[in-house]
């Protein structure tokens, strides 16, 4: 099986039990965090190791 790279809106969604319009405001700013830092993001998804890393403090290598 592939590993995922891509959280998409209801995946955000369920797994922070929040609303559409709220989860795609998380991807945006998650997003925006990613962009100032030079990496190329897809709107509406957001990065499954950043989101980690940030609402779990996972590192992963």
């Amino acid at each position: 099986m592939e590993k995922k790279i891509f959280y998409d809106v209801y995946e955000v969604m369920a797994m922070l039990t929040i609303s559409k319009s709220h989860a795609y405001k998380i991807i945006r700013e998650l997003n925006r965090d990613l962009r100032e830092q030079g990496y190329m993001t897809i709107t509406g998804k957001v990065s499954c190791k950043y989101f980690d890393e940030k609402f779990y403090g996972l590192q992963t290598a």
